[in-house]
């Protein structure tokens, strides 16, 4: 068995893209995980791990590692503190977006098929292969037959 000490592992990724900058860590491949994707975010004051969204076909969860993060959920916003451990379980309910300041470490289902939806820019990602598409292109099932 591997080990991994998420107060102690290296940052060795990151996202420059403003409003979404932050440096992170693989931490579930490096504990070896294969059914469970953990990933620890750094996050400054302002920025956001990712876009606001839910996924179609598994649970997420969050634990706060550090500082006050900022949680959007459809509930509203919210400040977490360290220690917080939140579930997002699958379908518009779960819908989530973390804000810095802090350090959080998301938890996820690996699925084999899985969809995410992005409501505020009302895409819709399949995964595998991470194509993307715009939700206001659907047709109907007959299109085309």
């Amino acid at each position: 068995m591997r080990k991994v000490n998420i107060l102690q592992t290296e940052l060795d990724l990151a996202s420059l893209r403003e409003g979404y900058r932050w440096r992170g860590a693989a931490v579930g491949e490096g504990a070896g995980g294969e059914q469970i994707g953990a990933f620890l975010y750094e996050l400054e004051d302002g920025q956001r791990s990712a876009p606001y969204r839910f996924h179609h076909g598994s649970e997420h969860w969050l634990v706060v590692v550090a500082g006050t993060p900022r949680l959007r959920t459809p509930a509203g916003e919210r400040l977490l503190q360290r220690g917080d451990v939140v579930c997002f379980p699958p379908g518009p309910g779960g819908a989530h977006q973390v804000g810095g300041p802090g350090t959080v470490m998301l938890l996820s289902q690996r699925r084999e098929l899985d969809a995410v939806e992005y409501p505020d820019s009302g895409k819709i990602e399949l995964q595998p292969p991470g194509a993307i598409f715009r939700s206001a292109d659907a047709v109907d099932f007959w299109d085309g037959e």
